[in-house]
Formats: C-alpha cells, structure tokens, sequence
C-alpha cells in the first residue's frame, strides 16, 4: 500500500505495520526533508532505503520514516547529516535525548517554566481553544515585540525538543504550528501600517525545500513593528520567482528564511544566484535557525542570528525608517 501526499496519513498506522509505504513525496512533506537530500542521502550513507512499487516509484517503510524524522530534528539542532543519517533508531534517540539538554538549547527567556510548561500541557491535551487563549493573554501582558522574541521563539524550541523526546506526535506539532501561525497572523493585523512615504519595503519568502513558514512570520511581525511595509510570498517560492518579484515590486530587502531542510551547500549556491540575480540596491537577508548559516560568509547577503538583530541591521543598513 503506497501512501499519496493527501494528508499526514503516516501517523494513522503502527510503525510495524510492513504494508504501509510513503511515496518520496509523502516523505518530504511528512518530514520537511527534500526529495534531493533523500535520493543523496541514499547514495552516499546506504539510508534511507526504499523499496520500489509497481512504477518503480521509491516507496519508503513508516519505520524508516520515523528516523528520518528524528534526523530531521537533530539536523535543526546542529548536528551533522554525515553523523546521524546512518545512526540505528535507538542510537538516534538517544542522541536526540542529549541533544535537548545542550546548554545550546537552553538560551534564557523571559518566558516563566510555568508558562512554558503550562502551554505544552495544552498542545499535549489538544485544547486549542486554551491555547489561543493563553497565547493572547501572554501577548497582552508581554507586549507583541517581547511576545515573539521570549515567548514564540523558546517555544518553538520546546516544542521541537518535546518530539525529539517523543513526548509530541507529528499531528501534535502541526496543530502547534496552525494555532500560533494563526496567533501572529491576528498579531500582524493589529499592527498599525507605516505611514511615511520612506517606510522600508521588505519582500518575505523561502526557498524550494523549505516548507516550515513560522519563522518567516515570525520575522514579518518584528519587520512590521519597525515601520517596514512587508509582502510576503509565503513558502517555498522558485529562485527565478523570488528575483522577478523583486523586479516588479522594487524592495528594499529581500529576507529568506531557513529551517534546516536545505543543505549548506544547497543554502550558499541559491543564495550566491539570488544575490547575482537581484539588483545591487536591493539588500539581501537571510536567518532562521539552519546550522551552518553562519559558518561561511556570502558577499552581499546580511545574515541575521536571532530576531533581536532586526532593529540593528535596519539601522546599519539604512534602511530604518526615520523617526
């Protein structure tokens, strides 16, 4: 049985079920790991390995799934594909386990751990209604720049390390990511627009293979509480796309938001095109939490290491409205 990319239907199924197969679509949709890092991966670690349907389609086993899925998480977290792709199931785990305790992911927030608990035992127990609830009254009580910065970001992380610890199934972190996306879309329409003709144009999007958007939102608020006018493409725009949007709509930046699922490789190259593609003018941005980011400069591309940074680089930039 070969599972099309309808739905997250992986879940539905028990793991040693040997009759449920994803297609390679499925398997990108259902991990944010793209068809390319897959078919890679394949060749050069011997994991994952499908078998082939009826077509000769890859057809990928739940229980290869679900360590593609912890690999995924540990990728995000810093870690190497070289040194987890191959590891065994519980070898992963256990790695994962590690992983979560790294001071690394322990940043201080303002974020009380009552709140913070509080608000995973909502997600845990599916009461979105709480959740919404809780999210506004933090936000009220915050104000919506700390909101985003002590609250939204520590509990991204919180949210990602309680998967890895498999205390969250998928459809769990998806009901997470739908209530807050739907939190900072209520967030940015109740940010008053610009009203100087200088207001800095900013155009918001990620690249193919980059499925994950709540952190581009994320950006979009704290841009607009700065005075930027901001469009956004959403996710996974074509290269070409991002740099004829930018032609027509004349930016100032061009921000890209990175989650992991690219290689570096794959991020410096699309990156390198874009910024040769853009006009000279037209500042290019790029942040998100991809390990490897900030490894290797690209001429002409601001990378930005936390969201803290946008103010600054506005006003390093020239770009920051005047006040």
């Amino acid at each position: 049985m070969i599972i099309k990319p309808r739905f997250n239907s992986a879940m539905s199924a028990p793991l040693s079920n040997p009759d449920i197969r994803l297609s390679i679509a499925a398997v990108e949709r259902d991990t944010g790991l793209s068809k390319d890092t897959l078919r890679v991966w394949e060749r050069r670690y011997g994991f994952p390995m499908p078998s082939r349907d009826a077509s000769g389609e890859r057809a990928y086993p739940l229980h290869q799934v679900e360590r593609l899925r912890i690999v995924k998480r540990l990728l995000d977290a810093g870690h190497r594909p070289g040194r987890v792709v191959a590891l065994t199931l519980p070898d992963l785990q256990g790695l994962a386990a590690s992983t979560v305790d790294h001071p690394q992911r322990t940043a201080g927030t303002a974020l009380a751990a009552s709140d913070l608990q509080m608000l995973l035992s909502l997600i845990h127990r599916h009461d979105v209604r709480a959740l919404h609830h809780e999210l506004a009254r933090l936000r009220a009580l915050l104000g919506l720049r700390a909101f985003v910065v002590d609250v939204v970001a520590p509990l991204n992380l919180a949210v990602g390390d309680a998967w890895m610890r498999g205390q969250l199934q998928v459809f769990e972190e998806h009901l997470y990511s739908e209530v807050m996306q739907s939190a900072l879309h209520q967030a940015l329409a109740s940010i008053p627009p610009p009203t100087g003709e200088q207001a800095p144009r900013v155009l918001l999007t990620t690249l193919p293979g980059e499925p994950h958007g709540l952190g581009l939102l994320m950006a979009q608020v704290q841009l607009a509480l700065e005075g930027c006018i901001c469009v956004s493409l959403g996710v996974q725009t074509p290269l070409l796309d991002i740099a004829r949007a930018a032609a027509a709509m004349r930016p100032n930046i061009v921000a890209l938001g990175f989650s992991g699922c690219l290689g570096l490789k794959q991020m410096h190259d699309a990156l390198a095109e874009l910024r040769a593609e853009l006009q000279a003018e037209t500042q290019l941005w790029a942040g998100g939490t991809a390990p490897g980011l900030q490894r290797r400069p690209i001429a002409g591309v601001q990378v930005l290491d936390t969201l803290a940074q946008i103010p600054q680089a506005l006003r390093r930039s020239g770009s920051a409205p005047a006040t």
